[in-house]
């Protein structure tokens, strides 16, 4: 069975970094594409972004040139870095894996404040 750890949120101020951290167990994070998504209070969960088995990598728009997708295969880690963060940016984080069926991690809460 997959399980996905999601680590790293907080508080942050505007124009601060976070890095979030998805551990994975049960499953390599390389075997399957991974994905990043967020939910804000009120709102539709959506996807912040990927990356593939390969390593390729896929932004939202409204993230793209801030935040950056990589993998630690030796640690069986994704990781989300955060930069430049943005009121808009608060959410609960989450990760998952495309397995059959997909798995989830838990979120973590990330809250950018004046």
């Amino acid at each position: 069975q997959v399980q996905l750890v999601e680590s790293g949120g907080g508080l942050v101020q505007p124009g601060g970094s976070l890095r979030l951290s998805c551990v994975a167990s049960g499953s390599s994070v390389s075997t399957y594409g991974m994905g990043w998504y967020r939910q804000a209070p009120g709102k539709q969960r959506e996807i912040v972004g990927t990356i593939s088995s390969t390593g390729t990598t896929w932004y939202a728009d409204s993230v793209k040139g801030r935040f950056t997708i990589s993998r630690d295969n030796a640690k069986n880690t994704v990781n989300l870095q955060m930069n430049s963060l943005k009121f808009e940016d608060t959410a609960v984080y989450y990760c998952a894996q495309y397995s059959r069926p997909w798995s989830w991690g838990q979120g973590t809460q990330v809250s950018v404040l004046a």
